[in-house]
């Protein structure tokens, strides 16, 4: 049976009765209209899942007591996308959402030459994972970057596996050609790609080109595809 689901970010493992945090009580009292003796479910997003039954539910108070408490590890593969913002931010936003939804690890937005550079909301854009874990029903939230220039991330990167994906001609592997590490980091370049030198520096660095397809695809779309085919590989 599926209950409402909440994100509660201090809740920790081991603790009986817990007070839920303004933002969910009011989505259980105000909105849900639900009442003492029913039953909801709780995540702080680092793959904890409670049961829990509602014993106090009123517009200054919600009290919960835990029923069952589980663990859920993290999905075998880890995989991380560095991909570069973009200057409608709605765009980025869709990206962030349909990314989690995949059931990705972690996200660096991306500074590149190219990148039109915009006030990145790291607030509401944290908002937006959160919602996209819970409608997704899972218990791990990505790690979401503060916005970082492509050279510090080819500089400090230890993935096991790093791919970088282009548009320029040479060589390339498809996604789905490979075989995939258990660890793995692929980076996504803004409108108009990622610039030669920016190519040939990933490539120094040992990433591996690869493709996406047969069509050019905007670096939100590539993003999503990119993560549904490395999270599900």
């Amino acid at each position: 049976m599926s209950f409402p689901y909440f994100f509660e970010e201090a809740l920790a493992a081991g603790v009986p009765q817990y007070e839920l945090s303004e933002e969910s009580r009011k989505h259980v009292v105000q909105v849900l209209r639900m009442r003492e003796g029913e039953t909801i479910q709780l995540t702080d997003g680092k793959g904890h899942l409670h049961t829990a039954v509602i014993r106090v539910a009123d517009k200054k108070q919600c009290l919960v007591h835990i029923t069952a408490s589980e663990f859920l590890e993290r999905p075998v593969r880890s995989v991380a996308i560095g991909i570069s913002l973009l200057k409608n931010a709605s765009r980025t936003e869709w990206f962030l959402e349909k990314a989690t939804e995949t059931g990705i690890s972690e996200i660096i937005p991306l500074l590149c030459k190219r990148t039109e550079r915009q006030h990145f909301r790291y607030d509401r854009m944290q908002t937006i994972l959160i919602s996209a874990m819970l409608q997704s029903r899972q218990v791990w939230l990505p790690v979401l970057h503060q916005p970082t220039e492509l050279e510090q991330v080819l500089q400090q990167q230890t993935a096991a596996q790093t791919l970088i994906a282009h548009c320029e001609e040479m060589q390339k592997s498809t996604v789905t050609q490979l075989n995939v590490a258990q660890d793995v980091l692929i980076l996504i370049g803004p409108e108009g790609d990622f610039t030669p030198s920016e190519i040939e520096q990933a490539l120094q660095k040992g990433y591996t080109p690869v493709s996406l397809g047969s069509t050019r695809l905007r670096t939100e779309t590539a993003g999503v595809v990119a993560a549904a085919l490395l999270v599900n590989q």
